[in-house]
């Protein structure tokens, strides 16, 4: 046991110490199998993804089981795609980053089971990978952006508030109580019967919506409350607007006697306050964060400040230019990976095992003593601690909350 510890404290120092080196990532957390090489620069050499979301609207939403079918047809091709575009072979890389945690547990098996396989076969070591954490440093790897940053992460079943002090220091600020902003789009897609008109048929949900409210005639049409209005910590909760649009729907339904299957009239004004409801909340739990990094002194420390948005649902631009706005206002440079890597994929998984091997961070050569897990906290909760503050904000006044949705292009 001894020598083991030993063997492990000197193969970090080296990794650490290698200047070139390459990575390959593997994704598998939900529904996109994902694969990249990157070299310890950040360059992409190669990347491949097989997404999952045809088959999934068709079932009306993710089946865990057939989602793990899906990965273990797709995982060899897709891994082999992206060692092909390199123009490289699994010999050639010098660790394998694969995400563990949190995620699909049917899902996270595949990909951590296949990297387990390549890594014994090469003796390569293993770099398990935290997705949310991941998310929240994609950005890194074509922008500049120093430690620390607070993080706004709307990815999947998670929505969450951070400030991230380092490649290993998160400190979770406020989380969703229930349901997350892109469960809360699709579901809600799905009530409405979106899918059935020809030009959302192949949106996910959150981009149906946002494609459709871009149409709106009267954004005011359809009131939405604001939820934890009482609660002056950064917590989130999605459960009353998802509720509140479902009793819109079947109330409008009934009045314009909606057949099944179809949708109701005005819907793109639906989809607009729906999203500028969404958005509302979104950024006063993040004004919130800021303030309370700023009384506390977390941020600020080198003269900049700094917002990330990460996530699925930072692909959408009403959002995250609303976001921008919050952080202007404020005195932040607030930014977001490109769009292609907000969602799942394998280059963000690559580059965090970029990261981490330059540092010696979490690099594995017990390969058995790597798990999944499906349920996993993102750093140290401060969650109490902001309760604790009872900041009250006075909530700054964003012109693109003001002027309605077809002020924003999409880009």
């Amino acid at each position: 046991m001894f020598l083991q510890r030993v063997a492990r404290k000197f193969l970090r120092r080296n990794y650490s110490k290698k200047e070139n080196f390459l990575i390959l990532g593997i994704e598998t957390s939900c529904d996109d199998t994902g694969a990249a090489v990157l070299d310890s620069n950040g360059r992409i050499l190669g990347e491949a993804l097989q997404s999952q979301l045809s088959v999934h609207l068709k079932n009306g939403g993710i089946i865990p089981p057939l989602a793990q079918d899906m990965h273990r047809e797709n995982i060899v091709s897709v891994v082999n795609s992206a060692l092909t575009t390199a123009g490289v072979a699994v010999k050639d890389v010098d660790a394998i980053a694969v995400t563990n945690r949190p995620g699909l547990p049917l899902s996270l098996l595949i990909g951590l089971r296949y990297g387990k396989h390549l890594a014994r076969n090469q003796g390569k070591p293993l770099i398990p990978i935290h997705h949310m954490e991941a998310h929240a440093l994609t950005v890194r790897m074509t922008t500049a952006v120093d430690f620390p940053f607070i993080c706004l992460l709307a990815s999947g079943g998670h929505c969450q508030l951070s400030l991230v002090k380092s490649l290993s220091e998160f400190y979770l600020l406020g989380e969703s109580m229930d349901d997350a902003p892109g469960e809360a789009f699709d579901k809600i897609a799905r009530q409405m019967n979106i899918h059935n008109h020809p030009d959302y048929r192949s949106m996910s949900g959150g981009a149906a919506i946002e494609t459709a409210a871009r149409k709106a005639k009267n954004p005011g049409r359809f009131e939405f409350p604001l939820p934890l209005a009482h609660m002056r910590d950064c917590q989130f909760s999605f459960s009353g607007l998802k509720n509140s649009a479902r009793r819109h729907i079947l109330a409008h339904g009934k009045e314009f006697q909606v057949g099944p299957g179809e949708m109701i009239p005005y819907f793109e004004d639906f989809c607009s306050g729906f999203l500028r409801a969404i958005t509302r909340h979104l950024c006063h739990r993040t004004q919130r964060a800021m303030e309370f990094c700023e009384r506390e002194g977390l941020v600020d420390e080198n003269g900049i400040k700094s917002l990330v948005f990460g996530g699925g649902v930072a692909c959408n631009d009403f959002i995250f230019e609303a976001i921008s706005q919050l952080g202007e206002s404020r005195g932040y440079n607030t930014y977001r990976p490109e769009k292609k890597y907000c969602t799942d994929n394998g280059v963000m998984i690559a580059w965090n095992g970029v990261e981490k091997f330059k540092e010696g961070l979490g690099v594995v050569d017990d390969l058995d003593s790597v798990d999944i897990e499906p349920k996993c906290a993102l750093g140290t909760s401060l969650v109490d601690k902001v309760k604790e503050s009872h900041i009250a904000c006075k909530w700054e006044k964003i012109p693109l909350l003001r002027e309605g949705i077809n002020q924003v292009v999409a880009n």
